[in-house]
């Protein structure tokens, strides 16, 4: 039977296995400014805000997948999951950061900064679904990769503006989409409060609506608290498989899926 995790970094059954995966992958490579921003967010008292680690890992393994350029993310807090997009960006890259706080983003700022990024980091203070309306208004299309983790209870408004800013092939990550594994429980299941039972219900209805959308090509990952993965479909050109699995993914790189790791090899 499932177990409500409110709260949790994982829905895995067990933390030891969480520690295992951080242990073995995430930590022995993590770059030196991004281990202290995660702890400067750790350490924080609305640290449940943050990002997990390897999430943040899988993100950048993806955007250099798809050979993400611009980037756009709705909702920042300390900035942990920004600098991870920025890291894994070109250093031509931009990443568009959307908040209603500019105190949470000022603490991680300095680290940004350390870490020779912050030029790539284009900081917009406001409203998410105002500062996505106004990207609108320059252009459908523009960006490779895109993050929300903000008002859960806004994601099918973030939804309908960011898979218009995606380019066709470009991704989309919404964050909590299982919401501590609630969506797959009874509404009444304990340890829930008024809100969860608020957010969970609104989840199930986002998940739904998403898997419908003939837009895009859905995904949802038990990563974290769950990730739903949306890529453009609009417009992409038919692939031509008669020349074997690799040719799809391109010459650039080839894909090895060896569930649940994901490698990238370069050519």
């Amino acid at each position: 039977m499932a177990t409500y995790r409110p709260g949790s970094n994982t829905l895995l059954k067990s933390d030891s296995i969480l520690e295992y995966v951080l242990d073995t992958t995430v930590y022995p490579r993590e770059h030196e400014r991004l281990r202290e921003l995660r702890l400067i967010t750790q350490n924080h008292p609305k640290s449940f805000m943050g990002s997990s680690p390897d999430q943040m890992q899988f993100f950048s393994v993806l955007l250099k997948m798809i050979g993400a350029r611009n980037a756009v993310e709705v909702g920042v807090f300390t900035g942990y999951s920004l600098l991870a997009t920025a890291l894994a960006l070109p250093d031509d890259g931009k990443v568009v950061a959307i908040d209603v706080s500019r105190e949470y983003y000022e603490l991680g700022r300095p680290v940004i900064e350390d870490a020779g990024v912050a030029h790539k980091v284009d900081f917009r203070h406001g409203d998410g679904l105002a500062v996505l309306d106004q990207l609108l208004a320059g252009g459908e299309g523009k960006f490779d990769f895109a993050y929300a983790d903000a008002d859960k209870e806004q994601y099918r408004g973030y939804h309908e503006r960011l898979v218009r800013l995606l380019r066709v092939g470009g991704v989309v990550a919404y964050d909590n989409t299982l919401w501590g594994g609630s969506v797959a429980m009874p509404r009444d299941t304990p340890g829930s409060s008024a809100y969860d039972r608020v957010v969970r219900d609104y989840m199930v209805g986002f998940n739904a609506m998403v898997a419908a959308d003939d837009r895009v090509e859905a995904c949802l990952l038990p990563v974290a608290d769950g990730v739903t993965l949306c890529r453009r479909l609009n417009g992409r050109a038919p692939i031509d498989r008669s020349a074997g699995p690799a040719a799809a993914l391109g010459t650039t790189y080839a894909l090895v899926l060896i569930h649940p790791c994901i490698c990238m090899l370069s050519a």
